[in-house]
C-alpha cells in the first residue's frame, strides 16, 4: 500500500508540475493544521469541512503518522508549502 501511494504522489508531482494552479487556501490550513496542532485541536479544525465521520477518522488515523514527524521536517515541510504557495498566485 505505502509503495502504491507513493507512486502515485510521485506520478502527481510530474505530471502537474507546470500546472501553475493556484492552491486553495483551504488546503493550505487544513495542511498547515495538519502538521502544528495536536490531535483534539486537529479533530476541531477538520469538522468544519463537515466530512463524513469515516473520512475524519481516516485523517486522524494518518495523523498518528504524521505526528512521528520531527518537528525540524514538519518546518521543512511547511516551509515548502509556503514555497508553493507564493508561486502560486
Amino acid at each position: 500500500m505505502r509503495l502504491s501511494l507513493s507512486v502515485l504522489l510521485v506520478t502527481l508531482a510530474l505530471c502537474y508540475y507546470d500546472a501553475g494552479g493556484v492552491i486553495c487556501p483551504a488546503a493550505v490550513t487544513d495542511t498547515t493544521a495538519f502538521l502544528t496542532f495536536n490531535k483534539p485541536l486537529y479533530k476541531l479544525q477538520a469538522g468544519r469541512f463537515d466530512a463524513p465521520p469515516e473520512a475524519v477518522k481516516a485523517k486522524l488515523e494518518t495523523k498518528k503518522c504524521a505526528d512521528k514527524i520531527s518537528i525540524g521536517n514538519r518546518w521543512l515541510i511547511l516551509k515548502a508549502l509556503a514555497k508553493a504557495v507564493s508561486k502560486g498566485g
